[in-house]
């Protein structure tokens, strides 16, 4: 069923549903629209992705001055309808003849995310700040004049799904591709009436299972509080800096005595995968961002969480390497098709049956600055009202096919319109309302 049917069925019992509570999948009694996913994963294509070289799909053209049609095309057709450019292939593999990056990578996905789903090529973003951007993305307000090494003022995703659809600690992940930008202190706000109680868990995999991780997690032990005091602090002070940027604490989420173990499990498996060299990692593996969303699938084939976040943005790059930052575009796209191929070949649980929604955090301007990279190419900051141009996308059942909604003329859509849609697809989109929400966020579903 699509959504226009799923709304013309549903609007028969509309004043029944909004009078009288609906027993949800886990037994609880809840108001507002029925989930269309059990499962959510969201993917913040974040770093700053410029809509020309992206949706607009103009490649070299609007960016370094070569005009002819040889110069446009789509480097990210894992998620995008159209073809790739024919000439100055620069974005793709290091063969081991021929340019540099001429070959590009092979498509994972048979038909684009964009044919299996909504895109919304004009979204607005809350400005040109990534920490301000990603806060956004996870907590549907504009806050635009959030500060790093701050909490979210408002809730997240993350405590709304907890709270309102009686999640667990492990139903909810967020998975940083590094620790900077603070992204460790996104799994939680300081609202009230929220907060840690309802926090998800958060790993980095580079930190998570890197070198400190192999000394102070895979082998883990229980200590002595007197005798292995010098260990306990050792390890104490790894998982602040992993986690907790600020130094405070572990993070604080409470996860159960049952979910305790079977995070010791994970984790012991993940570090015997790492050894083995069997982490569900994207075939090309070249930067953090294909190494998160390995990780990240990991996460989901062991967990299936109810809420999934991911962060990717090797993209941030552009600011001194053009060259660079179309590299890494090209993997974000890449790693996004790996990570929506596992979840519907690999894990039965999920597939048919999770809302993919991908959205950068903003966007690059649309003028130059003066540093030139390898190919002489100029380079492209984030300031401008370009930089507030974004895009977004929706695909999963009940979402409609090959569907785009809105145009550089007619922007249909907003950043903080993102809580809302994961929300709708939980089924807890009232309860979010209720609980506050702006009044200008609204589900990208209803903006069809």
């Amino acid at each position: 069923m699509n959504r226009r049917e799923f709304v013309k069925k549903a609007g028969l019992t509309a004043g029944l549903s909004l009078a009288s509570p609906y027993i949800m999948k886990n037994g609880l009694f809840a108001r507002g629209a029925m989930s269309s996913a059990d499962h959510v994963v969201l993917v913040m294509f974040a770093g700053g992705v410029r809509q020309q070289e992206s949706v607009l799909q103009r490649y070299l053209t609007d960016s370094q001055g070569l005009t002819g049609s040889i110069y446009e095309g789509n480097i990210m057709y894992n998620l995008l309808n159209g073809q790739a450019p024919q000439d100055k292939i620069v974005y793709g593999l290091d063969p081991s003849v021929g340019p540099q990056g001429s070959l590009p990578i092979p498509a994972i996905l048979s038909s684009s995310l964009q044919s299996q789903g909504i895109l919304f090529p004009e979204v607005t973003a809350a400005g040109t700040g990534h920490y301000s951007g990603l806060v956004t993305l996870l907590t549907g307000s504009r806050s635009v004049t959030q500060g790093l090494r701050n909490r979210p003022r408002n809730p997240t995703i993350f405590e709304y799904a907890r709270k309102h659809a009686n999640l667990g600690a492990t139903d909810v992940w967020m998975v940083g591709n590094r620790i900077g930008n603070s992204l460790p202190l996104l799994n939680y706000s300081d609202h009230p009436d929220y907060g840690v109680e309802y926090g998800a868990n958060f790993i980095a995999p580079d930190v998570t299972f890197g070198s400190e991780g192999e000394e102070h997690i895979k082998n883990a032990k229980s200590y002595h509080p007197e005798e292995d005091l010098g260990p306990v602090n050792a390890m104490q002070n790894f998982l602040n800096r992993s986690f907790n940027r600020t130094g405070s604490d572990f993070g604080g989420v409470r996860n159960t005595e049952d979910e305790k173990y079977q995070l010791r499990l994970f984790f012991e498996e993940m570090f015997a995968k790492k050894a083995s060299n069997t982490i569900s990692h994207p075939p090309v593996v070249i930067n953090n961002d294909m190494r998160a969303v390995g990780y990240t699938c990991e996460v989901l084939k062991w967990f299936k969480p109810k809420v999934t976040v991911v962060n990717l943005d090797s993209v941030d790059g552009c600011h001194a390497n053009f060259t660079g930052y179309l590299r890494s575009l090209h993997r974000a796209d890449h790693a996004v098709g790996h990570l929506w191929n596992t979840i519907q070949t690999q894990i039965p649980e999920m597939a048919d049956n999770t809302c993919l929604v991908v959205c950068p955090e903003h966007g690059r301007n649309l003028d130059p600055n003066s540093i030139l990279d390898q190919n002489d190419w100029l380079a492209y900051d984030h300031s401008d009202l370009n930089a507030t141009r974004i895009f977004s996308m929706v695909a999963g059942p009940g979402i409609d096919q090959n569907l785009v909604v809105g145009s550089e003329s007619n922007p249909i859509g907003d950043i903080s319109d993102i809580v809302l849609t994961m929300a709708e697809v939980l089924g807890i989109k009232l309860q979010v309302i209720q609980a506050g929400l702006t009044s200008s966020s609204q589900s990208l579903l209803d903006r069809i």
